[in-house]
């Protein structure tokens, strides 16, 4: 692209600050940046129409993981290490209530609550023996009695009569989540660029060099957001990893409140609109979905119908109005990457499917890793 003069020095002379990804991470990097370097030019380049990753294409839980999850998280994690994932997932969800306000995301605080099917019975006998220990280990970050049993009030088919209440649980409206945090960043004279992916960069001289896909610049610090697609820019333990979704039609009295896991995670539904957003199980597929291409899978979506239709709205007429996908961000280790790579570039990557609970804490982190600006 031949840009002009007025291109150049308007938007792409000078950089102090360029973030590679505008979703939750990238501008809130953004916006601490702005505090903390209230004159500096500081440039938001996105590759897509839209924020292309997970922040826009999310089921909207403002949750910090189910009981199956915690339990299945010790077998693969240190006691401490899974505390400290939930220690961030509250900072991170706060953290984000705070900068946009819960009026500017919807945020209702109704529970959420973690189903088994019949069939799970030894799941579920594992996960409420495991209640008073979760309770007491992450007591000091959540509160009180975070996870309860109660008695399964839902008409569901062929689930078990007893669930696993999670008092703490939220869900958000993604849109409009997003909408506040990019309306933010213009308000605080933040550039940000559209349709501009980064091919690779180099350093030399004090600059870091950005080769894109329509030009090229220079700036001064790089931070690289871009989670799933970081794999091609960094070498790191992170992979793309996708995600399916659907949502319904509107239905008429749809009385479902609050968020619902079942699967240790692997599958999540609510009510949004009087629709319901169901999305998940990528375990019928790990390796097909390790990828970082935006396509529909057909296995895992026909799993998303039979759950619909014979476990959640088997009594409701309804339509499938909308199917998507989001790509994630995973490793071995669920602890984020929040890192300086090298002199000038700073990352902080893969959110392992928690991008709403601590998007906000990992672009605050990777903002303050900054010591200085020459």
């Amino acid at each position: 692209m031949e840009l002009s003069y007025w291109e150049k020095k308007s938007w792409l002379t000078d950089i102090d600050f360029a973030i590679i990804g505008s979703g939750i991470v990238g501008l809130t990097c953004a916006i601490r940046l702005r505090e903390q370097y209230p004159k500096a030019k500081i440039v938001v380049f996105e590759r897509g129409p839209l924020p292309q990753g997970a922040s826009t294409k999310n089921a909207g839980f403002a949750c910090f993981g189910s009981m199956s999850e915690i339990v299945d998280d010790l077998n693969y994690h240190t006691e401490d290490e899974v505390l400290a994932l939930i220690q961030q997932r509250l900072k991170g969800l706060q953290q984000l209530r705070q900068l946009i306000g819960d009026s500017h995301m919807d945020y209702q605080a109704m529970g959420g609550y973690e189903l088994f099917l019949e069939s799970e019975e030894e799941s579920f006998d594992l996960s409420r023996e495991k209640i008073p220990y979760i309770n007491a280990l992450i007591a000091e970050a959540s509160g009180k009695e975070t996870f309860r049993l109660k008695n399964n009030v839902f008409d569901y088919q062929r689930i078990h009569p007893h669930l696993i209440f999670n008092q703490y649980e939220g869900q958000i409206d993604t849109g409009k989540m997003m909408q506040s945090l990019l309306q933010l960043a213009h308000k605080k004279s933040i550039l940000i660029l559209n349709s501009i992916s980064l091919e690779k960069f180099s350093q030399d001289n004090g600059n870091v060099h950005l080769q894109c896909n329509a030009f090229s610049t220079t700036c001064k610090k790089l931070f690289i957001a871009t989670n799933g697609f970081s794999s091609t820019l960094l070498n790191e333990d992170i992979a793309p990893n996708r995600a399916q979704v659907l949502i319904t039609s509107p239905i008429p009295n749809l009385s479902i409140k609050g968020t619902f896991h079942l699967d240790k995670g692997y599958y999540y539904f609510r009510n949004i609109d009087n629709r319901i957003l169901l999305g998940g199980g990528r375990n019928l597929d790990f390796e097909k979905e390790k990828t970082a291409h935006f396509a529909l899978n057909t296995k895992i979506q026909d799993q998303l119908d039979r759950l619909l239709q014979e476990v959640i709205l088997h009594k409701h007429n309804y339509t499938i109005e909308q199917r998507w996908t989001g790509i994630l961000g995973l490793g071995k280790k669920k602890k984020s990457i929040i890192k300086q790579v090298s002199e000038d570039v700073y990352c902080g990557i893969r959110l392992g499917g928690m991008g709403i609970a601590i998007g906000c804490h990992v672009g605050y982190q990777m903002a303050d890793l900054v010591k200085n600006l020459r």
